[in-house]
């Protein structure tokens, strides 16, 4: 191992870091795997997983802060670990591809397995694909639009095929690969294109006014009864002033309190008058604990007072693991819109924007609770799902943004969320449903891209090759 090559994964490393993660450089994230991969096609089999693993390792714990905010600091520190073992597995695996054959077609190893990790996760892992490298480009609008037409694997192989092209030319030689890296441009190039082309040069003009109102204070079994009761007619003044500025429909955060059955009805009762002295629709995220049966929802009140909708969230999050998910869809007409309802983390799912998508959902009402670090990340990565499937997004989020954005992930209003009084926000949404492809065929692109990944994995075995490396492309001993 040279000098060069641990130079060469230490850069990749901080480009990892700091391209990937809760606050990402966007333009570092189409670059930075390249040094890495580089170093690990310029080395022998041991030296190149040790340092892919160091680059991965230093790359990954830019995050461990935030994990040890949601689980103990073992498991953070395992998480870590895993994150880390991903980029190794696909590096490594992508580099055994590249070095036996001497083909250009060889760069699409790393793209195609980054998209069959990245679609596995998405269906199997109870996190989903929160970690995905395309999340690194959620504020960049043109971007994100491929989204629409292939899900979130499109743009991962985009952003991956890049690196890999350049990492191809750099060890092959520039003329060797000029025409993979002169492919890999032309495609990024057409996909922000597409995107520039798809978006409208303004928003869509806006539907009803909404209203969002966030308090970040916790409402706990321990909290004092005079704080308690702060909190409840803080929102009620909240709510009233929003209808006064002309809001029809307000939102308020993800479980704001978690009660047992009598006292949730009680409550129930007094959303559902204030939902009718204020004349809006009302939704609200609470949690109910019914002898150890935990349910997190989001309650929607009408106009009349009455509980129009209860709302079970799917997708818990690691500090509520002993909460019981929820399997049903709810989609409320109102005023001539559909609007659709979830809580926090099912945003995070793909599988759920599409649903959504399906129902021809205009917008989504989403109570949330962020963890102030991950705020912004939390709110893109949601508005990506509209994007996907075509609708907008009013997302309120304790201990993040209060967010309204359009179905092409364009932020129409946003203000961070405040402890007592709280922090308020008023805005049109922009309610439009938009048929997709996306959301008729779901992860096409992500499947197709796990098979391609697994047939060059296969490829020597299949064609009874001599598994050695490909002259020109042997690595260093």
């Amino acid at each position: 191992m040279r000098s060069i090559d641990l130079l060469l994964a230490l850069a990749g490393s901080l480009a990892l870091r700091y391209g990937f993660g809760l606050e990402p450089i966007w333009w570092l994230a189409w670059l930075a795997p390249a040094p890495v991969l580089v170093a690990a096609l310029r080395t022998g089999h041991l030296p190149a997983f040790g340092l892919t693993l160091l680059a991965a390792l230093i790359g990954s714990s830019g995050q461990t802060p935030y994990f040890a905010l949601v689980m103990p600091l073992p498991a953070a520190l395992l998480v870590t670990v895993l994150l880390a073992l991903a980029w190794v597995l696909v590096i490594m695996l992508a580099r055994r591809v590249m070095l036996r054959s001497a083909s250009s077609w060889s760069v699409l190893a790393y793209p195609l397995l980054w998209c069959a990790l990245d679609t596995l996760l998405a269906a199997l892992h109870p996190d989903g694909n929160w970690g995905s490298p395309a999340y690194s480009q959620a504020d960049v609008l043109p971007a994100v639009q491929i989204v629409a037409l292939t899900g979130v694997a499109g743009l991962v192989f985009v952003l991956a095929l890049l690196p890999s092209a350049l990492a191809f030319a750099a060890v092959r030689g520039w003329q060797a690969g000029r025409v993979a890296l002169g492919c890999a441009m032309a495609l990024t190039a057409a996909t922000f294109a597409f995107g520039h082309w798809r978006m409208p040069a303004v928003a869509p003009a806006g539907g009803h006014t909404v209203g969002l109102a966030v308090i970040d204070n916790f409402i706990g079994p321990r909290t004092p009864p005079e704080t308690v009761e702060r909190i409840w007619a803080q929102y009620e003044r909240h709510v009233a002033a929003l209808a006064g500025q002309g809001a029809t429909i307000v939102v308020l955060p993800e479980k704001i309190a978690t009660l047992p059955p009598d006292a949730a009805d009680v409550l129930a009762k007094r959303l559902g008058a204030l939902a009718a002295r204020a004349h809006v629709w009302l939704a609200v995220g609470v949690g109910i604990d019914d002898a150890g049966r935990k349910h997190n929802l989001a309650w929607l009140f009408a106009p009349n007072g009455q509980r129009d909708a209860a709302y079970v969230k799917h997708h818990l999050a690691p500090p509520e693991r002993e909460f019981l998910p929820g399997a049903a869809y709810d989609v409320r007409p109102i005023g001539g819109t559909r609007y659709g309802l979830a809580v926090c983390k099912d945003m995070h799912f793909a599988a759920m924007g599409r649903a959504y998508g399906q129902r021809q959902v205009q917008a989504m009402l989403v109570p949330a609770w962020d963890f102030n670090a991950d705020g912004r990340y939390a709110a893109r990565l949601s508005a990506l799902r509209g994007v996907e499937s075509g609708f907008a997004m009013v997302r309120a989020a304790r201990e993040g943004l209060l967010t309204v954005s359009d179905a092409y992930g364009r932020v129409i209003a946003e203000t961070p969320s405040a402890g007592l009084p709280g922090a308020t926000l008023l805005a049109r949404v922009p309610a439009q449903h938009i048929a997709t492809p996306y959301a008729r065929w779901g992860d096409w692109f992500g499947w197709r891209a796990t098979v391609g990944a697994a047939v060059l994995l296969a490829w020597p075995m299949l064609t009874r090759r001599a598994r050695q490396p490909a002259q020109g492309m042997a690595p260093a001993r």
